[in-house]
């Protein structure tokens, strides 16, 4: 019997292992949330014990995930009252999220009204890591239009908000960003020489915007200009985008001051400086 029991604690182990698997979920990554959350309810900390039994937990794996938390600033120990309480690392995300989500609600009337005066899409992006992310999207109400995918990633030198972005950058950080981005054919219009590129943001860091021409998608050209903070950084980028056919060079003459002066007005709007 012992060992038959023995057998079924594998088999009982085995299956939360394939459904913690199936789940795409980490146990210990999930259970690290669950107290994190718990101790957020809690104004005035709470002890390990009790932290333990809500999250359903043996007191060793609370402690065991609390002292990792703890070396990440994500929790704190107090001493004098032997409780848990949440830490500096997470208000710091949490204020990251904080004015990430206000800027974006700021922006929004913006793109609206953008989207408006130019009947194509109006977007949103942050730069990371050398790409640009979609943080929010206006789209067309154009029947053909150019539609992205909220979190999508695209690279910055090949795109309007991206080069719009880099142009802001010293020279010496943009070189180092283009030797470790080399940039790629998307399409047969994708820049590839370092030296056009160079001077498509000398271009853009003139006019105040940039146009990918085609450049990340073939049947797409957008204008983008820059966002930026109380101290004068890039802090985003917005931009239009519409089908090749519609977006001339003549129209793109005549819709990107609409882009600058939109993106003048949410930098106004959250206080930010236009260092142009």
């Amino acid at each position: 019997m012992a060992a038959r029991s023995d057998n079924l604690t594998d088999f009982k182990e085995t299956n939360v292992q394939d459904e913690s698997e199936r789940s795409g979920s980490v146990q210990s990554v999930d259970r690290a949330m669950v107290l994190l959350e718990l101790l957020s309810q809690q104004s005035e900390g709470c002890r390990l014990s009790q932290l333990g039994r809500d999250a359903g937990l043996p007191a060793s794996t609370t402690h065991r995930l609390l002292t990792t938390l703890e070396k990440r600033r994500h929790v704190q120990f107090d001493h004098a009252t032997g409780r848990w309480n949440i830490g500096l690392g997470m208000l710091t995300i949490g204020a990251a999220s904080i004015r990430r989500s206000a800027f974006v609600s700021v922006a929004q009337p913006f793109l609206h009204l953008l989207r408006d005066r130019t009947k194509e899409t109006a977007n949103l992006g942050m730069a990371d890591d050398g790409e640009i992310t979609l943080i929010s999207q206006i789209p067309s109400r154009q029947i053909v239009r150019s539609i992205g995918v909220v979190g999508g990633r695209v690279p910055m030198t090949s795109s309007a908000m991206g080069k719009a972005i880099l142009s802001t950058y010293p020279s010496d950080d943009i070189d180092e960003l283009i030797y470790l981005r080399r940039p790629t054919k998307h399409t047969p219009r994708s820049i590839l020489r370092l030296d056009v590129l160079r001077q498509e943001l000398k271009l853009a860091r003139e006019r105040g915007y940039a146009v990918d021409d085609a450049e990340n998608q073939s049947n797409v050209r957008c204008i983008a200009s820059v966002v930026f903070n109380e101290r004068g950084e890039a802090i985003c980028a917005i931009s239009i985008s519409g089908q090749v056919d519609r977006m001339s060079p003549d129209r793109i003459d005549k819709i990107a001051p609409k882009v600058v002066d939109t993106a003048r007005k949410i930098t106004d709007a959250i206080g930010g400086i236009n260092p142009l």
